[in-house]
Parts: structure tokens; C-alpha cells; sequence
């Protein structure tokens, strides 16, 4: 095993280096963990020299990512731009990628990623386990903390070190506008900030009499190695079947949510007049009175909750079931999103500390979900970390059970 840690490669100086970064409120609101991601390449897969150098490549384009996370005398969280790195780790698997990677998945995918920091602050917020298989082939474990980027940024970043990749020495480190890296862009409060929605209690916890935090609903954790991942393969002509159920139109993720959250509630045995609701990440870069390009990097999302009793959710057509998620998620729109940018000013000036309602590792969130959805999120191109490799596999390894 040899450990790095790997400082970006800049032409000239970025302008955000050595810059205390604030968290905005879309920052705050997210997950504080780090995302596990994995992407395994069969031979010939790029070299670890090669994996390396465009990695610094691309940390030269996005310094966030070779930072880390700080906290102030008051207790306010910043990302420090301070060139401290990656953290690279190489290991050496005696075994072939085809003994590992079964019909699609990484069978021992907890193994192939750095391990998850006990501390977030001052750990490196990017590190990648670099896996060499016998034959070969590499597998590539990704950790980064959500509170620098969400998955749409993560995309923007990935792409570039994949760009530096195949690019080689003739990869000239862009200019990034503006825009991408700023953040303030997010939340743009009006002259005299009027929250009008209830963010206290939906994307934060409220608070009691003494000012301490609680929360609406308390689930239980259990321990992470107690959670267990289970990989589902739906058809597209199972897919086709349940659009067809719909009987209107929608999108895949509308009628698999709906498939999805009707036969887990089964599954979990809910009495019919509890009630189940489920947890949709909402990309808020064009929904927003100001928004921003997709190209901007950090956080950006906001949190859908479409909600009904368990009975009716299992009498319901599918129909009906698309109806409420469609509509839970079109509440998320300007105006929402305003109130939220709002609500962030109108804490900061009274110097609140706001705690995040999203769960956290090892949460069993019954009889609620959450939903991740990569659609929508820019791909990497097939050919990948070079002109001949091709990801086999590429997946999320969540953080939260879905219990």
C-alpha cells in the first residue's frame, strides 16, 4: 500500500487559493458526510501515473477539492482553499477484477474506497483508493464531502479529470468562468429578506425553549456494518409496463419512485392510517429567481417531500402516486427556493446555528425513504480515463439505509 497526498498542478496561481470559503445555506442544509462512489475499469485501464498526474490536473481547475473544512471561533464551517491535497492510497489486489465484479457490482465494495474519517473537519474533503487487480484491471473508490459539491458538481469535476486523462500533456488547464466558483450566486437574498415557508422545521431542526435542536421525527441508527446494499435490475420493458400503468405521461424516475415506494410500504407491513413520505433531491440551479449554470460547483439542491397515509398509497393507481410525487416536486420552484435563500440571511444576521434534517450514516429511515437519482446528472464519456478505457461499472455507495 503507498499513500499520497497529491497537491493540485497550476500553470499560474488560482485566484481562491489560500481564500476561507463560507458555507452558503444550500451548503448547510446538505449532508454532512462524505459520498462514497466506485468505478471499476477492465484491462487495459489507465495507469496509476496517469490516474495521478490528471487528478493534480484537475484539482488545479477545482481547488475546493484539494482543501479542507475548518471551523471559526464562532462555529461556522468554512472550505480552506489551501492546496493541501488529495488523498491518493494504491493497494495492490491479488486477484482478478472478474473474481470481484459480479453482474455489474463490486461484491466487496465497502474494501475498495478509502476509510470513512472519523473527524470532517480537517480530513482531506477528496480521496481515492486506487485498486490494481492482477489482470490488470482497476478499480477506482471515491470519497468527497457533500458539504463542497453535490452530485451535478461532482460530474463537472469527474469530467475534467477525465479529460486530463486522455489529454495527457497536451492538457491545458481552463479558465473557469466566474460563475463556477461562486458561490454567493446561490443565495442572493431580497433587500429585505422574507422567508415565508417553515425551513426551520423541513430543511433544518427546530429548536425548544432552551434552544436546543430537535427534531420532528427521531430514526433509529444502527450500525453501519448491519447495513447491507441490495442491487435491483429493472427491465426497460419493465419500465415500459409501469408507464403503461400510469396511464398519462411521465418520466422513469416518476413511475419507479412510485413502483419503488409502493412495494417497499408493503414490504415494511405499515399500518393503513400511518403515514410514509419520501425524501427527493430537487437540482435547483434553473428553478431558481436567480439561477445559476449547470456548470456552477457546490450545492445547489433542495428536498421534495411527497407524502400520503399508507393506505391510500397502497389503494392508489400509479397514476395517482405520479401525480404526488410530480406535484411535491414542482412546489420546489422560485418562490420556495427564495424563501429558503432568505431564511438562510435572516438566520446569519442573528446569528443562529441551524442544524440539517438530512439523516445521517447508519439512519434507518423507516417508514419514510430517501431517493437518489443520477438522471440528469452528465456522464462521464465512455471512453472514460483514456482513449481505450471504458468503466464497467460505476456506482453510489450510499450512506443511509433505506431501512
Amino acid at each position: 500500500m503507498e499513500i499520497t497526498m497529491l497537491q493540485p498542478i497550476y500553470p499560474t496561481p488560482h485566484p481562491l487559493a489560500g481564500e476561507l470559503v463560507p458555507l452558503t445555506i444550500f451548503d448547510r442544509a446538505t449532508f454532512d458526510l462524505f459520498v462514497p462512489t466506485v468505478r471499476a475499469y477492465s484491462t487495459p485501464a489507465p495507469s496509476n501515473k496517469l490516474v495521478k498526474e490528471s487528478l493534480a490536473r484537475a484539482l488545479a481547475v477545482y481547488p475546493h477539492m484539494a482543501g479542507r473544512l475548518v471551523v471559526d471561533d464562532q462555529g461556522r464551517r468554512f472550505i480552506h482553499v489551501n492546496n493541501r491535497g488529495a488523498l491518493v492510497i494504491e493497494v495492490t489486489v491479488p486477484a482478478d477484477l472478474a473474481d470481484v465484479l459480479v453482474d455489474g457490482t463490486i461484491s466487496n465494495v465497502g474494501e475498495v474506497y478509502p476509510p470513512l474519517p472519523e473527524e470532517n473537519v480537517g480530513a482531506p474533503v477528496f480521496q481515492v483508493q486506487l485498486n490494481r487487480y492482477r489482470c490488470g484491471g482497476l478499480v477506482m473508490g471515491i470519497i468527497y464531502h457533500h458539504h463542497v459539491a453535490d452530485g451535478t458538481a461532482m460530474s463537472s469535476f469527474i469530467r475534467m479529470w477525465a479529460r486530463a486523462a486522455r489529454e495527457g500533456k497536451d492538457f491545458i488547464v481552463p479558465v473557469p468562468a466566474p460563475h463556477v466558483h461562486d458561490r454567493a450566486l446561490t443565495a442572493i437574498p431580497r433587500g429585505a429578506p422574507t422567508p415565508v415557508f417553515d425551513h426551520q422545521n423541513i430543511e433544518f431542526k427546530g429548536v425548544n425553549e432552551d434552544g436546543i435542536s430537535i427534531s420532528s421525527k427521531s430514526h433509529a441508527v444502527v450500525p453501519m456494518e448491519k447495513i447491507r446494499s441490495v442491487m435491483v435490475h429493472f427491465t426497460p420493458e419493465f419500465i415500459a409496463e409501469l408507464k403503461s400503468c400510469v396511464g398519462g405521461r411521465c418520466s422513469t424516475f416518476q413511475c419507479l419512485l412510485a413502483h419503488v415506494w409502493k412495494k417497499l410500504t408493503v414490504a415494511r407491513g405499515l399500518h393503513g392510517e400511518d403515514f410514509t413520505k419520501v425524501r427527493v433531491a430537487v437540482n435547483c440551479r434553473d428553478r431558481a429567481n436567480h439561477p445559476v449554470s449547470a456548470d456552477f460547483f457546490g450545492n445547489m439542491v433542495l428536498w421534495a417531500f411527497p407524502r400520503l397515509q399508507v393506505r391510500e398509497l397502497l389503494n392508489s393507481t400509479y397514476g395517482r402516486v405520479v401525480d404526488v410525487i410530480r406535484d411535491a416536486v414542482s412546489r420546489i420552484n422560485g418562490e420556495y427556493i427564495q424563501s429558503f435563500v432568505d431564511f438562510g440571511a435572516v438566520a446569519d444576521m442573528s446569528g443562529e446555528k441551524l442544524e440539517a434534517t438530512a439523516p445521517v450514516a447508519g439512519t434507518m429511515l423507516c417508514p419514510d425513504l430517501e431517493i437518489d437519482s443520477w438522471i440528469g446528472v452528465r456522464p462521464v464519456p465512455r471512453h472514460g480515463l483514456g482513449h481505450r478505457a471504458a468503466p464497467v461499472c460505476s456506482c453510489r455507495q450510499t450512506c443511509q439505509s433505506r431501512g
